[in-house]
């Protein structure tokens, strides 16, 4: 299993804090976008936004990063600051 998690107006826009896919569903971080989005069709639109920012194990990554059984995912939007 892949365990993914929402962060900040991600986990409200998706109602949810996180869920877990099958790691035989999904080898990059794109293909978990989309096992997400098949999961959970009201998720697509949120999860195809390109200024999503994505960790695997607290690496900050990008699409195409490879991800394995027990890898966290972590989906948050860009962060700004002042």
């Amino acid at each position: 299993m892949i365990k993914v998690i929402f962060f900040a107006a991600l986990r409200e826009q998706l109602g949810s804090a996180g869920t877990e896919i099958n790691a035989d569903s999904a080898t990059t971080v794109a293909e978990v976008k989309v096992a997400l989005g098949e999961k959970n069709n009201n998720w697509q639109h949120y999860l195809t936004n390109n200024s999503l920012l994505c960790a695997v194990n607290h690496q900050m990554v990008n699409s195409d990063f490879s991800v394995k059984a027990g890898d966290e995912v972590a989906f948050f939007p860009p962060v700004t600051g002042g």
